[in-house]
């Protein structure tokens, strides 16, 4: 069930990816309100053995794990997002200023292409930072959750 790979202690070894996907994908199919509750199935040996060495409390903590780490994923995107518009708000108040000044000098057809292509390049490069604030936060937000409401789990380790 846990990573092979991985050299932690039991308490705090990271899910094998295969199980991990299982029960995330298992997990995202449940109504958001439903309680969630991860069943074990082991040998009887293994499982009084597993009940023993905290194999419940460990797969809660790495559920725990992943939503902190999407947690700080958030704040980064948003941190990105303030450094987007930092970038792209000057450059459109530069595109638009000199707009105003293509169309003081020389009021004929190419004045107004060059202008129409100030105004373009300077809200194309706050595209970013508009789809980071409206849009980009949601997946990140709604993934850390799922990983909120897995670390609440009830573990069962369940004896065949």
């Amino acid at each position: 069930m846990f990573s092979s790979l991985d050299p932690s202690p039991f308490g705090s070894r990271d899910l094998n990816e295969d199980a991990e996907e299982f029960i995330v994908d298992w997990a995202k199919e449940l109504p958001l309100g439903a309680p969630i509750a991860i069943l074990i199935h082991l040998p009887p040996s293994e499982a009084i053995r597993s009940r023993e060495i905290g194999l419940g409390a460990s797969v809660l903590h790495y559920f725990q794990n992943r939503a902190e780490k999407y947690d700080r994923d958030l704040k980064e995107h948003f941190f990105n997002g303030w450094r987007y518009l930092a970038i792209g708000l000057p450059l459109l108040a530069v595109c638009l200023i000199a707009s105003q000044f293509a169309a003081a000098v020389e009021p004929d057809a190419l004045s107004r292409v060059i202008r129409e292509s100030l105004i373009i390049v300077g809200w194309v490069a706050n595209w970013k930072p508009i789809e980071t604030f409206l849009y980009g936060w949601w997946p990140i937000v709604r993934t850390r959750n799922l990983y909120r409401r897995l670390s609440n789990a009830r573990v069962e380790i369940v004896s065949r």
